[in-house]
């Protein structure tokens, strides 16, 4: 397996860091490719000493992956979270480092839904005040008289894999369901039963408010006194999602005034709640119920989310694609098998365009046709970009960070989609700008052949994009082929392709040609020097061979 993205041949034997529990299957499958070291309850400075050596770190909730653990970890790739949340990461300092962030978001889906109905319905039926009660000796029926769920409506905060299938459960239990998520479409909203609702009006609507966000600054507290104060008299909470979305001194208040009439927490702003916190008086409030982070607990759940995340940090260390990259668009699976060709070759365009130009790179333009003009081409961008950067700059490129080093040197990144039709069933074709030239170039995958350039600065070729590359500039005019080519037999070179492509007979061409083994710099000045039709010569190297792939372009 060829560790295309990352660069190089995976032969080295990694060492993956386990810092906080994981299941023995996760850890026996990151056995068979690295040495995988479990060492939990590490403080930050602990951290920080040890992660250096290690190639991956793998946490769960309990350990802060911090931009300064991030720092000490110079020969990170990967950083993958047992979980979902991922904000334990300080996931921007990753990025700048050319760092993935994994983690496993279904892993724990079924397992979160369940107990966020677990807690409502213990809740609502009042389960856990009626079990204390039976255990000191009472009888109370008629205390503990709760309410049904059936025609209900529950306001869902966050429709992703959670938060739908909360809504699924809902349905189940007869309910109306309202949700709000910035990212959900209403024909989408509609094939699950949802009616959308901005998150002001869900708050004014819901009997029941239930949070399924990620912790972010524009999530943190957004469950506040202002936002309390829109809910239905009466109403209930349930957090199952982070502690960190609610304002627990305004919930607490709301909760001891009546406004509220309940809430439900898996989840708190300090984990373990220490007394004198809002968390530690939540949960000495008669109409909290509550439980110390059990939304992933369990057996099931942990057990996937440890094959999930493991196969997702093994991926990164063979040189493979992860799915779940939170620093990066996730792409399903059956769509990355599409996309996954014309990445490796927009990769090799890439460094092709970076060896020919001269200058400052300012502007980079990639326009998609045919079959690619209706995908999401974002993958295929910044493989490109990796390709383009990686052979100019000294710092780690890749996936997860050139957009963000483009940005940050200046250079203007433009897409473009045409469905006209072309020769090509999918055409890529990227063209690059200097403060001294613009070049182009051309790539499609033939069924059952592969990846090839098939046309560079407007000119027709057809070059397989791997191995060592010659590409002259010049006069169409005779001799100049032999005279090449002589030169590099002389030098012991020996040619495995060469192929001419020009706009007319005695116009501007260029030759290119596949060698075995690259160039001396003085051949070819020797070469550029030998015909006065030479314009210009460059040597390119597109890196090892590409795997076969057959889809249909």
């Amino acid at each position: 397996m060829l560790t295309f993205f990352l660069g190089g041949v995976a032969s080295v034997r990694h060492k993956v860091l386990i810092a906080d529990p994981l299941e023995e299957v996760g850890v026996n499958m990151l056995k068979e490719i690295a040495e995988a070291d479990v060492r939990t309850k590490l403080s930050e400075d602990e951290l920080c000493q040890i992660v250096g050596d290690y190639d991956a770190l793998i946490v769960r909730s309990g350990t802060k992956v911090t931009r300064k653990v991030i720092e000490h970890g110079v020969k990170l790739k990967v950083v993958g979270r047992a979980g979902v949340g991922v904000d334990n990461i300080d996931v921007e300092a990753a990025t700048e480092r050319g760092i993935f962030v994994v983690n496993a978001p279904s892993a724990i889906t079924t397992a979160t839904a369940e107990h966020t109905f677990a807690l409502l319905l213990a809740l609502v039926r009042k389960i856990p005040q009626a079990f204390a009660s039976l255990r000191n000796g009472k009888w109370e029926r008629t205390k503990f008289i709760g309410a049904q769920l059936q025609g209900k409506t529950i306001g869902i905060v966050g429709l992703g894999r959670i938060g739908t299938q909360v809504a699924r459960y809902a349905k189940a239990f007869g309910m109306r369901v309202i949700g709000c998520d910035p990212f959900i479409s209403q024909e989408r909203a509609r094939q699950l039963g949802i009616e959308l609702r901005d998150l002001d009006d869900l708050l004014r609507e819901a009997d029941i408010v239930t949070l399924h966000v990620p912790l972010t600054k524009e999530t943190r507290k957004m469950i506040d006194a202002r936002a309390i104060s829109l809910m239905k008299d009466g109403a209930i909470l349930v957090n199952a999602a982070r502690g960190g979305v609610v304002d627990e001194e305004a919930l607490y208040e709301a909760l001891v005034s009546g406004k509220l009439a309940g809430a439900a927490l898996d989840v708190f702003e300090q984990e373990p709640p220490k007394e004198g916190s809002a968390s530690f008086k939540l949960i000495q409030l008669d109409n909290v119920v509550a439980t110390p982070h059990l939304g992933a607990s369990a057996k099931e759940a942990q057990e996937e989310a440890a094959v999930e995340v493991a196969r997702q940090v093994m991926a990164v260390l063979r040189g493979d694609f992860p799915t779940t990259a939170v620093n990066i668009p996730a792409i399903p699976p059956d769509l990355f098998q599409l996309l996954r060709p014309f990445m490796d070759l927009s990769d090799r365009m890439g460094r092709f365009l970076s060896q020919l130009v001269r200058g400052r790179v300012e502007e980079v333009r990639l326009y998609y046709a045919g079959m690619l003009s209706e995908v999401e081409t974002e993958p295929i961008t910044r493989a490109f970009l990796k390709g383009l950067m990686e052979m100019r700059l000294p710092e780690t490129v890749n996936l997860v960070n050139a957009p963000a080093l483009a940005r940050s040197r200046g250079i203007r990144v433009t897409e473009e989609r045409s469905t006209q039709p072309t020769d090509y069933a999918s055409l890529i074709t990227a063209s690059v700008r200097t403060h001294q030239e613009e070049r182009s170039v051309s790539g499609t995958i033939f069924h059952g052949v592969g990846p090839r350039i098939i046309q560079i600065n407007g000119y027709r070729v057809d070059v397989l994009p791997e191995g060592y590359a010659i590409v002259v500039e010049q006069i169409d005019r005779p001799g100049i082929i032999g005279r090449v080519g002589t030169l590099l037999g002389q030098h012991g070179i020996n040619i495995a392709f060469m192929q001419v492509g020009r706009k007319e007979i005695g116009g501007r061409a260029v030759m290119v040609i596949m060698v075995d083994t690259p160039a001396p710099p003085e051949l070819l000045e020797q070469i550029r020097r030998s015909h006065e039709a030479i314009l210009d010569v460059h040597q390119v190297d597109f890196g090892p061979p590409l795997p076969l792939r057959t889809e249909q372009t």
